[in-house]
């Protein structure tokens, strides 16, 4: 078996790209089933965010797996796969554990050390178990990356400052404008990434917040976390006319399908005023064709690339030290990957001694006689089970733990010699 992963980030695809190979939560269920349904896919998760997607496969043909993502990828964006590979990479076993765990420290993001990323991979892992894409290779995979996320966040300061997309479309929105606390903010849709553009908003100096959400409900909520802050909440159908009077709008919605355009702001922005857009979303928020109006600029996530180069000296020491953590996670999951080669032995060891206990209980029992067997057979059961369970507990566990891969064998190796194991059963 092998671990792949076949996926495309900010390092290797535009957004214009990454927005059409986006799979929403919503849609996860039915690519999982999709994914399962190939023939060479035994295991499969899914890692969408908005600066990546990513594909994580067990196989046991590795060159038909890829083929078999490839192809889904190709279904799912409507792109063909001659333009769909230059953006697409691909990496085996080493460098697919390793990769994980980069993501999942923060160390692969667009803004260095980003702890949003860390959820993000914990709602795949949950996501792949609960629809069934996930079984015993990834589901370790998996805890070993969260594993080790958190030991990077709790062990280093990687994660200190401004550290996620939202943070840093503040920190571009404050460079694009003298005092923010003179701007009128608009910020469209709820979810977390507003609750954490508010966050850094507020802390920023911003004092004239709106949010606009299909919900007010929850748009009060989110206003509610900051009871000393004057924000204003208004349903979807008064978006326009927020942003008529403001400066400037932040988007982050799931919406796939752009809800701003060129049309829709050249009736509310007069000619003479000025507008700037950051739109933290993928899919797009915001329609290229906006950048044809004079008085509007608009940013996008691959917009953010001046900020994060601004961040990303002064974490590359902390960036650093976090590696070396990885390292001791990625060696804890190699010995139990490696571990994986003894299942077979260890089993067909445990199934022959659970035979031959069985026969003699009940060779046993038969000559105690009916009641007395009756009366004590539980007793009698456990006791067998126990003595065995302890004969084997000490090699099973010298066995599983031989790292030396040589070593290992030749333990297997005399282990089937000794209790003539059958080869058809290993085999199996």
């Amino acid at each position: 078996m092998n671990i792949i992963v076949v996926g495309l980030s900010h390092k290797t695809a535009p957004v214009e790209i990454r927005e059409k190979l986006s799979i929403p939560e919503p849609q996860t269920e039915t690519a999982i089933a999709n994914l399962t349904s190939y023939p060479h896919i035994d295991e499969v998760a899914i890692l969408s965010t908005c600066n990546r997607l990513e594909i994580y496969i067990v196989t046991s043909e590795t060159e038909r797996g890829i083929r078999e993502v490839t192809q889904f990828l190709s279904e799912h964006s409507r792109l063909p796969l001659q333009s769909l590979r230059q953006h697409l990479f691909m990496l085996l076993h080493g460098d697919a554990v390793m990769h994980l765990m980069r993501v999942a420290a923060g160390l692969d993001s667009l803004v260095l050390g980003e702890g949003q990323i860390l959820a993000q991979v914990k709602n795949t892992h949950k996501l792949g178990q609960q629809y069934n894409g996930i079984k015993i290779i990834l589901n370790r995979l998996f805890k070993q990356a969260l594993t080790a996320g958190k030991r990077v966040r709790s062990e280093t300061s990687i994660g200190t400052g401004a550290v996620s997309i939202s943070s840093a479309a503040v920190e571009l929105a404050q460079m694009k404008t003298t005092n923010l606390s003179d701007c009128r903010v608009a910020i469209i849709g709820a979810g977390k990434m507003s609750r954490l553009l508010v966050q850094h908003l507020i802390s920023k100096g911003a004092t004239q917040i709106s949010i606009v959400n299909r919900s007010q409900e929850r748009a009060q909520q989110l206003a509610n976390l900051y009871p000393d802050q004057p924000i204003y909440t208004y349903v979807l159908s008064e978006m326009m006319a927020v942003i008529a009077k403001s400066d400037l709008v932040f988007t982050s919605t799931s919406a796939t399908e752009p809800i701003l355009n060129k049309s829709r702001l050249e009736k509310v922005v007069e000619p003479h005023g000025s507008l700037m857009l950051f739109d933290i979303s993928v899919p797009r928020n915001v329609d290229a064709d906006v950048n044809q109006l004079s008085h509007v600029q608009a940013f996008n996530v691959d917009d953010l690339k001046a900020v994060v180069a601004q961040n990303y000296e002064s974490r590359r020491q902390m960036a650093e030290e976090a590696e070396k953590l990885l390292d001791e996670e990625i060696l804890a999951f190699d010995i139990w990957w490696r571990s994986l080669e003894t299942v077979s032995t260890i089993s067909c060891l445990r199934n022959k001694i659970e035979t031959i206990r069985e026969q003699e209980l009940e060779k046993a029992l038969s000559r105690l006689g009916a009641e007395f067997a009756d009366k004590h057979q539980e007793v009698i059961e456990a006791l067998t089970r126990g003595i065995v369970n302890k004969i084997l507990h000490d090699p099973m566990v010298q066995l599983r733990a031989q790292q030396d891969v040589e070593a290992r064998r030749n333990c297997m190796q005399t282990l089937q010699i000794l209790f003539n194991l059958d080869a058809g059963n290993l085999a199996n």
